[in-house]
């Protein structure tokens, strides 16, 4: 990479021509964590947050964010996912929940976009559904861990 891509030979934002491309696998996977209180990580983990599940309803709200990346970014290609997974690891020792999201399609365009958006508003989800007893969590560590398929092929972030 040794340019942006969104930007045209004048300098002005474009939507990329992915018309040319290959159709290919593409996988790309994403982490991010929210930081909170020990009480606050608590109430998540036994359930018994007055507004019910909370992991479960931000899983749903990460899926339903990778579907809608095109309409969030502005130079995102609307794309056809074949697949979106979403976990969360708990860590008790830091108070800490990690997102993970694993998006893929068969296409002409990568997926990186789709599961950094689904990392953020699963994390924000979290947040949205636990301010009232902690209005200081901290979203942190969002990023791309690795992304393969397409003319540039395999990547994967260094630790």
């Amino acid at each position: 990479m040794n340019k942006l891509t969104h930007f045209d030979e004048s300098g002005q934002a474009h939507m990329v021509n992915v018309g040319d491309k290959a159709h290919t696998h593409r996988i790309a996977v994403a982490t991010g964590l929210i930081k909170m209180q020990a009480s606050t990580f608590e109430m998540v983990q036994s359930g018994s947050h007055k507004k019910g599940d909370v992991i479960g309803i931000a899983r749903i709200a990460a899926i339903q964010a990778t579907k809608r990346s095109s309409d969030l970014i502005p130079l995102c290609h609307p794309i056809a996912l074949t697949r979106v997974a979403v976990e969360f690891e708990p860590d008790a020792t830091h108070n800490t929940i990690r997102c993970t999201v694993t998006a893929e399609n068969i296409g002409q365009t990568g997926v990186e976009i789709e599961a950094l958006t689904g990392v953020q508003i699963g994390l924000l989800t979290i947040y949205d559904m636990c301010k009232a007893v902690d209005r200081g969590m901290v979203i942190q560590e969002v990023r791309l861990l690795e992304k393969s398929g397409g003319k540039s092929g395999t990547w994967t972030a260094t630790p």
